[in-house]
């Protein structure tokens, strides 16, 4: 695993990501934790193809018309339950064809602010996953901000989670893809399993994540102008009608206030012009200091949830965004 690190970072910027990336440090014995979990930390700078400005342009189209476009599902798409329960929460599966449980399950928690869904992108979503990694993929419908608020969207999901166990499906069989809020919920799901003793998926993707509800990292003033909307007035809207009278400081709701040991293997994509970039790196940094296995990927001038462009086959970004999470599923789950 590489080392990477040029001093110590308790708090993370672009420009000291560009710093981390682009030098090594020798790990000693008796370093701080801050540089323990740097030096344990497998990160990884994606360049832009074909150059920043023309990658981040094409992502922000795909953003901007996504209201408009057609997400009809390809013939081959499959959407008969493979298994009859999903622990009272409504939930999809999809297949695409060549899939089979016997690969093992995709469980996808989606984004949306706590707040709201797009069934129809969310299905598409899945069916990329689905083919990608030859499994079928069950997509969780949590319920909802502000009707409801925490803990019901984490109750469902580990409901949901459960429920695979408990219709015979090996919790080593089991891959999480989630994005944003969904990959905060997916988080806070592994600390409440944690906290009861049952078995952990295989492996967890999380895309842009938000990992601290307490909106202390320094990235979501520093790159709000250049992201994709994504600001402090808007992410505090969000949260605090997700949280309502829950403690942003406290875990499971969030998560990097948490246990971070004994979580599975955690892959991290997330763009360098997000708002929420250190809300990634400060919570794979303290759960590689943790010991949990951890590997990070920075997408260059990329913004928050760039990975919707998996839907568009032709765009450069979404083909090698797809490539290298099927490629670590692959090595991981």
């Amino acid at each position: 695993m590489p080392s990477n690190s040029s001093s110590t970072y308790p708090s993370w910027t672009v420009g000291q990501v560009s710093s981390v990336l682009g030098a090594t440090v020798k790990c000693v014995a008796d370093a701080d934790e801050h540089l323990i979990g740097l030096c344990l930390m497998d990160i990884t700078r994606i360049p832009a193809e074909p150059d920043p400005t023309t990658a981040a342009a094409a992502v922000m189209a795909e953003l901007a018309g996504l209201g408009s476009r057609s997400f009809a599902l390809p013939a081959d798409a499959d959407l008969t339950p493979v298994l009859p329960e999903s622990g009272g929460v409504p939930a999809v599966w999809v297949t695409a064809g060549g899939a089979s449980v016997e690969e093992g399950v995709v469980l996808y928690v989606h984004g949306g602010g706590f707040e709201h869904r797009m069934p129809e992108l969310m299905n598409l979503t899945a069916h990329r996953i689905s083919r990608a990694t030859a499994r079928p993929v069950l997509v969780v419908h949590y319920r909802l901000a502000p009707a409801h608020p925490y803990p019901a969207p984490l109750d469902d999901v580990v409901a949901v989670y459960r429920s695979l166990l408990d219709q015979g499906v090996p919790a080593a069989k089991i891959v999480v893809f989630s994005e944003s809020s969904g990959a905060t919920l997916t988080l806070s799901a592994l600390l409440a399993l944690k906290e009861s003793g049952t078995a952990l998926p295989a492996a967890v993707v999380a895309n842009s994540a938000i990992t601290d509800l307490t909106l202390s990292s320094p990235s979501i003033d520093d790159n709000a102008a250049g992201d994709s909307g994504v600001d402090r007035a808007l992410l505090t809207r969000l949260i605090g009608q997700y949280l309502g009278d829950a403690d942003p400081g406290l875990a499971p709701q969030s998560p990097i206030h948490g246990a971070l040991d004994g979580l599975p293997p955690l892959l991290f994509t997330v763009g360098s012009a997000e708002a929420l970039l250190d809300d990634t790196l400060r919570y794979a940094q303290a759960a590689s200091a943790a010991g949990t296995k951890v590997s990070v990927e920075v997408y260059e001038a990329m913004p928050h949830v760039f990975q919707v462009t998996i839907l568009s086959e032709q765009n450069p970004t979404g083909r090698r965004v797809l490539e290298r999470i099927t490629e670590w599923i692959a090595g991981s789950g």
